[in-house]
Protein backbone atom coordinates (compact mmCIF):
# COMPACT_ATOMS: atom_id res chain seq x y z
CA UNK A 1 0.00 0.00 0.00
CA UNK A 2 1.42 3.72 -1.03
CA UNK A 3 2.31 5.58 1.94
CA UNK A 4 1.28 8.98 1.88
CA UNK A 5 2.98 11.99 4.15
CA UNK A 6 0.84 14.52 6.12
CA UNK A 7 2.73 16.83 2.76
CA UNK A 8 1.37 14.23 0.29
CA UNK A 9 -2.58 14.67 1.86
CA UNK A 10 -2.58 18.16 2.13
CA UNK A 11 -1.68 19.10 -1.64
CA UNK A 12 -4.23 15.93 -2.53
CA UNK A 13 -6.69 18.32 -0.87
CA UNK A 14 -5.68 21.53 -1.77
CA UNK A 15 -5.61 20.35 -5.44
CA UNK A 16 -9.45 18.94 -4.60
CA UNK A 17 -9.72 22.65 -2.85
CA UNK A 18 -9.63 23.99 -6.85
CA UNK A 19 -12.65 21.95 -8.03
CA UNK A 20 -14.72 22.95 -5.10
CA UNK A 21 -14.17 26.61 -5.67
CA UNK A 22 -14.70 26.25 -9.64
CA UNK A 23 -17.70 24.45 -9.18
CA UNK A 24 -19.06 27.23 -6.49
CA UNK A 25 -18.13 29.98 -9.12
CA UNK A 26 -19.79 28.15 -11.94
CA UNK A 27 -22.83 27.58 -9.95
CA UNK A 28 -23.34 31.23 -8.58
CA UNK A 29 -21.91 32.83 -12.07
CA UNK A 30 -24.37 30.66 -14.03
CA UNK A 31 -27.15 31.09 -11.16
CA UNK A 32 -26.68 34.70 -11.61
CA UNK A 33 -27.01 34.30 -15.64
CA UNK A 34 -30.42 31.96 -15.34
CA UNK A 35 -31.85 34.80 -12.64
CA UNK A 36 -31.42 37.74 -14.33
CA UNK A 37 -34.27 36.87 -17.20
CA UNK A 38 -36.39 34.93 -14.57
CA UNK A 39 -36.15 38.19 -12.44
CA UNK A 40 -37.31 40.36 -15.23
CA UNK A 41 -40.26 38.08 -15.90
CA UNK A 42 -41.36 38.07 -12.52
CA UNK A 43 -41.14 41.77 -12.15
CA UNK A 44 -43.52 42.16 -15.30
CA UNK A 45 -46.40 40.55 -13.25
CA UNK A 46 -47.95 38.49 -16.31
CA UNK A 47 -50.32 36.05 -14.65
CA UNK A 48 -49.16 32.18 -16.12
CA UNK A 49 -44.81 33.10 -16.05
CA UNK A 50 -45.83 34.08 -12.27
CA UNK A 51 -47.02 30.78 -12.11
CA UNK A 52 -44.58 28.96 -13.71
CA UNK A 53 -41.70 30.80 -11.43
CA UNK A 54 -43.52 30.17 -8.33
CA UNK A 55 -43.48 26.56 -9.55
CA UNK A 56 -39.62 26.38 -10.55
CA UNK A 57 -38.62 28.29 -7.26
CA UNK A 58 -40.59 25.81 -5.19
CA UNK A 59 -39.52 22.50 -7.16
CA UNK A 60 -35.52 23.97 -6.70
CA UNK A 61 -35.84 24.99 -3.04
CA UNK A 62 -38.39 22.34 -2.32
CA UNK A 63 -36.32 18.97 -3.24
CA UNK A 64 -33.17 18.19 -1.68
CA UNK A 65 -30.37 19.42 -3.78
CA UNK A 66 -28.99 15.67 -3.54
CA UNK A 67 -31.99 14.81 -5.38
CA UNK A 68 -31.35 17.27 -8.08
CA UNK A 69 -28.00 16.28 -8.20
CA UNK A 70 -29.06 12.37 -8.91
CA UNK A 71 -31.19 13.45 -11.36
CA UNK A 72 -29.48 15.69 -13.29
CA UNK A 73 -26.49 12.79 -13.73
CA UNK A 74 -28.77 9.67 -13.79
CA UNK A 75 -31.94 10.81 -15.01
CA UNK A 76 -30.62 12.86 -18.75
CA UNK A 77 -29.11 9.33 -18.69
CA UNK A 78 -32.28 7.67 -19.62
CA UNK A 79 -32.22 9.75 -22.87
CA UNK A 80 -29.20 8.26 -23.77
CA UNK A 81 -27.50 11.41 -23.15
CA UNK A 82 -23.85 10.83 -21.22
CA UNK A 83 -23.09 13.61 -18.96
CA UNK A 84 -19.74 14.02 -17.32
CA UNK A 85 -20.38 14.44 -13.16
CA UNK A 86 -18.64 17.86 -13.63
CA UNK A 87 -21.53 18.68 -15.96
CA UNK A 88 -23.98 16.83 -13.80
CA UNK A 89 -22.95 18.81 -11.19
CA UNK A 90 -22.27 22.09 -12.85
CA UNK A 91 -26.12 22.26 -13.69
CA UNK A 92 -27.63 21.13 -11.24
CA UNK A 93 -25.96 23.64 -8.57
CA UNK A 94 -27.04 26.69 -11.24
CA UNK A 95 -30.53 26.02 -11.20
CA UNK A 96 -30.40 25.46 -7.22
CA UNK A 97 -28.49 28.23 -7.18
CA UNK A 98 -30.90 30.66 -9.74
CA UNK A 99 -34.09 29.53 -7.32
CA UNK A 100 -32.40 31.21 -4.18
CA UNK A 101 -31.16 34.59 -6.29
CA UNK A 102 -34.50 35.09 -8.06
CA UNK A 103 -35.87 35.14 -4.44
CA UNK A 104 -33.41 37.42 -3.05
CA UNK A 105 -33.56 39.72 -6.26
CA UNK A 106 -37.46 39.69 -6.08
CA UNK A 107 -37.67 40.27 -2.25
CA UNK A 108 -34.90 43.59 -2.79
CA UNK A 109 -36.93 45.00 -5.65
CA UNK A 110 -39.92 44.81 -3.35
CA UNK A 111 -38.22 46.65 -0.55
CA UNK A 112 -38.01 49.48 -2.21
CA UNK A 113 -40.72 52.63 -1.75
CA UNK A 114 -43.35 52.11 -4.82
CA UNK A 115 -43.26 55.62 -4.51
CA UNK A 116 -39.92 55.03 -6.35
CA UNK A 117 -41.76 53.39 -9.45
CA UNK A 118 -44.43 56.60 -9.19
CA UNK A 119 -41.83 59.66 -9.16
CA UNK A 120 -39.80 57.35 -12.01
CA UNK A 121 -43.41 57.27 -14.09
CA UNK A 122 -44.23 60.72 -13.39
CA UNK A 123 -41.08 61.86 -15.09
CA UNK A 124 -41.77 60.00 -18.33
CA UNK A 125 -39.50 56.98 -17.10
CA UNK A 126 -40.20 53.64 -19.25
CA UNK A 127 -40.41 50.60 -17.14
CA UNK A 128 -36.83 49.86 -18.35
CA UNK A 129 -35.20 52.98 -17.39
CA UNK A 130 -36.75 53.06 -14.46
CA UNK A 131 -35.29 49.20 -13.39
CA UNK A 132 -32.29 50.27 -14.89
CA UNK A 133 -31.39 53.63 -13.65
CA UNK A 134 -33.70 54.14 -10.21
CA UNK A 135 -34.35 50.33 -8.52
CA UNK A 136 -31.27 48.17 -10.10
CA UNK A 137 -28.85 50.64 -8.06
CA UNK A 138 -30.42 50.35 -4.77
CA UNK A 139 -32.16 46.81 -5.00
CA UNK A 140 -28.56 45.78 -6.04
CA UNK A 141 -27.29 47.38 -2.15
CA UNK A 142 -30.07 45.49 -0.49
CA UNK A 143 -29.41 42.20 -2.10
CA UNK A 144 -25.74 42.23 -1.25
CA UNK A 145 -25.72 40.80 2.13
CA UNK A 146 -27.96 37.70 1.40
CA UNK A 147 -26.13 37.07 -1.65
CA UNK A 148 -22.76 36.91 0.01
CA UNK A 149 -24.56 34.67 2.72
CA UNK A 150 -26.05 32.46 0.37
CA UNK A 151 -22.74 31.89 -1.41
CA UNK A 152 -21.59 30.18 2.24
CA UNK A 153 -24.47 27.60 1.40
CA UNK A 154 -23.73 26.65 -2.25
CA UNK A 155 -19.65 26.25 -1.41
CA UNK A 156 -20.94 23.81 1.51
CA UNK A 157 -23.80 22.60 -1.29
CA UNK A 158 -20.88 21.30 -3.42
CA UNK A 159 -19.79 18.82 -1.01
CA UNK A 160 -22.96 16.72 -2.25
CA UNK A 161 -21.16 16.33 -5.61
CA UNK A 162 -19.02 13.71 -4.75
CA UNK A 163 -22.64 11.20 -4.20
CA UNK A 164 -22.30 11.68 -8.23
CA UNK A 165 -18.62 11.00 -8.42
CA UNK A 166 -16.70 14.30 -9.06
CA UNK A 167 -13.67 15.07 -7.15
CA UNK A 168 -14.02 17.81 -4.93
CA UNK A 169 -12.66 18.71 -1.32
CA UNK A 170 -15.31 16.19 0.43
CA UNK A 171 -14.96 13.02 -2.34
CA UNK A 172 -10.63 13.58 -2.12
CA UNK A 173 -10.98 13.09 1.85
CA UNK A 174 -12.90 9.96 1.38
CA UNK A 175 -10.35 8.34 -1.15
CA UNK A 176 -7.84 9.69 0.69
CA UNK A 177 -9.04 8.21 4.10
CA UNK A 178 -9.58 4.58 1.77
CA UNK A 179 -5.49 4.51 1.04
CA UNK A 180 -4.67 6.12 4.61
CA UNK A 181 -6.82 4.91 7.21
CA UNK A 182 -6.34 8.61 8.85
CA UNK A 183 -9.79 9.82 9.20
CA UNK A 184 -9.53 12.38 11.83
CA UNK A 185 -6.68 13.67 10.11
CA UNK A 186 -7.68 13.82 6.95
CA UNK A 187 -10.94 15.09 7.70
CA UNK A 188 -9.88 17.37 10.42
CA UNK A 189 -8.20 18.92 7.21
CA UNK A 190 -11.38 19.19 5.08
CA UNK A 191 -13.21 20.51 7.40
CA UNK A 192 -10.58 22.98 7.86
CA UNK A 193 -10.63 23.66 4.21
CA UNK A 194 -14.59 24.55 4.19
CA UNK A 195 -13.69 26.70 7.10
CA UNK A 196 -11.51 28.43 5.18
CA UNK A 197 -13.74 29.31 2.63
CA UNK A 198 -16.93 29.83 4.56
CA UNK A 199 -16.03 31.78 7.38
CA UNK A 200 -14.35 35.08 5.32
CA UNK A 201 -17.39 35.19 3.60
CA UNK A 202 -19.84 34.71 6.41
CA UNK A 203 -18.10 37.19 8.67
CA UNK A 204 -18.25 40.03 4.96
CA UNK A 205 -22.30 39.07 4.52
CA UNK A 206 -22.29 39.98 8.33
CA UNK A 207 -20.45 43.23 8.04
CA UNK A 208 -22.31 44.35 4.87
CA UNK A 209 -25.61 43.98 6.86
CA UNK A 210 -24.57 45.95 9.64
CA UNK A 211 -23.04 48.64 7.18
CA UNK A 212 -26.29 49.14 5.11
CA UNK A 213 -28.52 49.24 8.13
CA UNK A 214 -26.56 51.98 9.82
CA UNK A 215 -26.01 53.79 6.76
CA UNK A 216 -30.56 53.53 6.37
CA UNK A 217 -30.73 54.58 9.61
CA UNK A 218 -28.73 58.26 8.92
Amino acid sequence: MATFTDWDIVRNLLLALRWTVLLSLTAFCGGTLVTLPLLLVRLSRRRWPQRLLRAYIELFQGTPLLMQLFLAFFGVALFGIDVSPWTAASLALTLYTSAFLLDIGYGSVRALPKGQWEAARCLGLSFGQTLYRVVAPQALRIAIAPTVGFAVQVIKGTALASIIGFVELTKAGTILNNVTLQPFKVFGLVALGYFLLCYPLSRYSQYLERKFNAADHH
